[in-house]
């Protein structure tokens, strides 16, 4: 790790889970040891705050975390580059935010992209380019940290010839809180006099700075807030809050932390209402005591991911990533807490259904920054499904965009294009069983299975 430039505050966090796995621990957090989420504060009850105090914005840091690439989606390129509006791609908007704060208020609004290695370069290049104005992306930066790969077998760091790259994986984006500490950014961030950082995922476009919340954290005195909101169906097997038996302490449990014979309990979205959105607020003078009282690491558990050194070839080395979730650390504090926001903060872009849904009309897309939902949508988004043919984002540069202003949920199977005009009202269904493109004409489709 020395040898390829991995700072040492994650050589230690390292260390410190790789004892954890070969001491035998599984990490497993069964049901009998935890409660269902206590005190989780609502939004709705908070007081509400329609203005930033400059004041707060002047010691706040916003952090995005900005490592990964659309690879799933067909990318090759980080994936804050894909665009919302013509010309208007994720990174446009989190820099608009950043800039119409800085207009409004008159104040510096701090602003720093985690990358890893594969989204520097595009990240910088863009900014450079297209936002000079958000400042030298080289001053903006955090660069993620690598971690090896384990041999399952023998725990130790395999070897992969064949590709050496392979041997090597993100740690998670648990990483933030070693990168921060061993980049220096911490110690500068607070001898600026900036106390708190907002951080989410660069491809959650609802998680924007909101004044509310920032006036709630700062006030309390929490040294972290989670934004969890409520777990529907679709939610099930993601991981929830919970607070643990033994001394009274949020904690986030995952599937892979969970018995097998706890699953049932694990998915009972009555039991356990709420999951992280990932949207987390950090008191950075907390953060530094508490990593300095540890020895410079956060105690947070660990997660042993079982893959094959080559994750596209099955035949190669099975391998242990270790990871580490960014939203575990609410149990490394006293005093944490969390708050439950509108499903509107939690509007990520994991695959094509949703990018196809956020580029319609159900969307706007205001001159700060900010995607929201038309208010005539009620905080409810529009359901997309789309068989395999659109798994990529280039299938859907020829589908065209239908209006989904008053669709509930819009199911396509088979190769289809939309005309202009084509309006989805409540549920419907298009599907195309041949192999040759066929054409949604103009109209209302209301409610409907249409066979083409």
């Amino acid at each position: 790790m020395e040898d390829k430039g991995v700072m040492n505050s994650a050589i230690l966090a390292f260390v410190r889970a790789y004892e954890l796995i070969a001491s035998g621990s599984s990490g497993e957090v069964s049901e009998s040891e935890i409660t269902p989420a206590q005190s989780v504060a609502d939004y709705e009850e908070l007081e509400r705050e329609d203005s930033f105090d400059p004041e707060l914005l002047a010691k706040t840091v916003v952090i995005k975390l900005n490592g990964g690439l659309g690879t799933s989606m067909g990318l090759e390129k980080v994936k804050s580059l894909l665009e919302v509006r013509p010309g208007v791609a994720f990174l446009d908007l989190m820099s608009r935010q950043i800039l119409s704060l800085r207009a409004e208020t008159g104040g510096e609004v701090r602003f720093l992209l985690m990358n890893s290695n594969a989204s520097s370069d595009d990240t910088r290049s863009y900014l450079s380019a297209s936002v000079p104005e958000i400042g030298d992306p080289g001053d903006l930066e955090l660069l993620q940290n690598w971690a090896p790969k384990l041999d399952r077998e023998t725990l130790e760091p395999v070897s992969h010839p064949a590709n050496p790259d392979l041997e090597w994986c993100p740690p998670g984006h648990a990483d933030v809180y070693p990168t921060l500490e061993g980049s220096g950014w911490l110690d500068r961030l607070l001898s600026d006099g900036v106390k708190y950082a907002f951080i989410s995922n660069s491809d959650n476009l609802g998680a924007v700075l909101d004044p509310t919340l920032l006036s709630y954290f700062a006030k309390g005195d929490s040294p972290f807030l989670m934004e969890v909101t409520r777990r529907t169906e679709a939610d099930k097997k993601g991981g929830h809050l919970a607070t643990r038996k033994e001394d009274g302490r949020l904690l986030l449990r995952e599937v892979a932390q969970c018995p097998d014979e706890d699953l049932d309990s694990f998915q009972d979205i009555e039991r356990h209402q709420f999951f992280n959105t990932n949207n987390i607020w950090v008191n950075l003078e907390k953060l530094k005591e508490v990593m300095t009282a540890t020895g410079g690491v956060l105690e947070l558990p660990v997660i042993r991911n079982a893959k094959t050194v080559d994750p596209r070839d099955s035949s190669t080395t099975a391998i242990y990533q270790l990871e580490q979730a960014m939203g575990s650390a609410i149990e490394c504090f006293d005093g944490a807490a969390a708050v439950n926001v509108p499903r509107s903060r939690f509007a990520p872009v994991k695959g094509t259904t949703d990018l196809f849904a956020l580029r319609s009309d159900a969307y706007e897309v205001s001159e700060d920054g900010r995607v929201q939902l038309l208010p005539s949508r009620k905080g409810k988004p529009p359901v997309v499904k789309f068989s395999s043919e659109y798994k990529l984002v280039d299938a859907l540069e020829n589908l065209g965009q239908p209006s989904l202003l008053e669709a509930e949920v819009l199911e396509v199977n088979g190769p289809v294009k939309f005309a202009e005009g084509v309006v989805i009202k409540g549920r419907v269904t298009i599907s195309n069983p041949s192999s040759e493109v066929k054409t949604v004409a103009s109209g209302v489709y209301s409610d409907q299975v249409v066979s083409l």
